[in-house]
């Protein structure tokens, strides 16, 4: 009841013209997706072992719509299948102890009105060669805050005919065979892709045939290509700005690609740097460059002025990418391995065609969180304790704060105030 009648209030709020009142996803969501409610007011799902299926596990937790999905265990769970999961959730990756989720060997699609943070999804080789890692179609408010996607055999990620999207600090990268290739938008309208790193992929990072806000983004040893244009008859917006483009050991100077007459783009304050010698020290990219690829360009922005992302300049942003992209509360080995590469900026890298090439996924030792949470309601009893909760009433945890938050929001974003 308490969830129906807050998404009543929200549902109210933007009828009646007071978008800009709705409540934030969390604390530092930007970008479209920035107003996605998740499972906030619903139940609490613990998920208590790496199994593929069945109880207390990944692909149980997000079969139903209003959960909060959180982790008391973290490693990697391997799946043989690929998992659909259910509108209305919160993935809170950031409550898994040690380092964190992996979850592994087949893709993921999700649904609207979602939150995913601090999460890994990888594909494999085994999976069928058209898959991608993360599918995102047709749907309306989701946002990925620092989430690694890669081995990808299609694409890593995939967003097709969706509105109100945020990707935000996010890693996509090492896309496999047959294509490596970064992400295909198709056609989705009010995008955001902003401080994310888009590492060893052949091209696409990403193929913008979409609404598109792109700030403040890096792209590290793309191989034949960087960023594509939507390259179609029909007209595409994209909002191109303070991103560095790195070339690496894999790299063409091919830093844009198929554009054409009908990609609108505006830009501003992005970078190219091709001498690949171990130095951020790239030079301004130009009208003339646009011009090339026969994009049109206009003046003024045809997204930015109604999301909220707050811009730096790209001198500054490529700093802030390589320490917060991906699930980076704690890096696994092969977050590490990618960010390692792209902090020798331009001396090292390769593009994979199996996750076995790249020295595959390492087995983790599974960790079980030791936290005592008494009426299991996902908030452990010392959090409820200091902020005068009952330990042993889990309805407690569904109360909305003054802040506009659950209790249980309160909680799990206060594990990621890194920003």
């Amino acid at each position: 009841m308490l969830r129906k009648l807050y998404l009543s209030i929200i549902l109210l709020s933007s009828g009646c013209g007071l978008f800009q009142a709705q409540q934030l996803a969390f604390p530092g969501a930007e970008g479209f997706g920035r107003f996605a409610i998740g499972g906030r007011g619903g139940t609490v799902y613990h998920v208590t072992n790496l199994n593929d299926s069945g109880a207390g596990s990944f692909r149980d937790a997000v079969s139903q719509s209003g959960r909060t999905i959180v982790f008391d265990v973290a490693g990697v769970i391997k799946i043989k299948e690929k998992i659909s999961a259910a509108p209305e959730i919160t993935i809170a990756g950031q409550t898994a102890p040690g380092n964190g989720i992996t979850v592994y060997g087949n893709g993921v699609s999700f649904s609207g009105n979602s939150i995913i943070r601090y999460m890994r999804f990888r594909g494999s080789i085994s999976m069928p060669k058209g898959a991608c890692t993360v599918v995102a179609d047709d749907l309306k408010d989701i946002i990925f805050d620092h989430v690694s996607i890669e081995w990808g055999r299609w694409d890593n990620l995939h967003i097709k005919n969706s509105t109100n999207i945020t990707l935000q600090y996010c890693l996509v990268g090492e896309s496999i065979d047959p294509q490596r290739f970064g992400a295909l938008l198709e056609n989705p309208v009010d995008i955001t892709v902003h401080h994310s790193l888009w590492t060893g992929n052949q091209s696409r990072n990403p193929k913008a045939k979409a609404k598109i806000e792109y700030l403040n983004n890096v792209v590290y040893n793309w191989g034949k290509s960087a960023f594509v244009g939507g390259h179609s008859a029909t007209d595409h917006y994209q909002d191109i700005v303070g991103n560095y483009f790195i070339a690496g050991p894999s790299s063409t100077d091919e830093f844009l690609s198929m554009f054409s007459a009908t990609d609108h783009v505006y830009h501003k304050d992005n970078y190219a740097d091709l001498n690949k010698d171990g130095k951020v020290n790239g030079r301004l990219i130009t009208d003339e460059d646009f011009i090339k690829q026969t994009a049109t360009l206009v003046k003024e922005p045809s997204v930015i002025s109604r999301s909220n992302v707050k811009i730096n300049a790209a001198a500054d942003s490529w700093k802030v990418v390589m320490k917060e992209a991906g699930s980076s509360l704690k890096r696994d080995a092969v977050d590490k391995r990618i960010i390692s590469y792209f902090k020798s900026l331009g001396k090292k890298g390769q593009i994979f065609k199996t996750e076995a090439a790249a020295g595959g996924q390492p087995e983790v030792k599974p960790q079980i969180l030791k936290l005592k949470d008494s009426d299991g309601d996902g908030i452990p009893d010392k959090w409820e304790t200091k902020h005068k909760l009952n330990t042993n009433d889990a309805s407690d945890a569904k109360i909305i704060t003054s802040a506009g938050y659950t209790n249980l929001e309160n909680y799990i974003n206060s594990l990621a105030n890194k920003i």
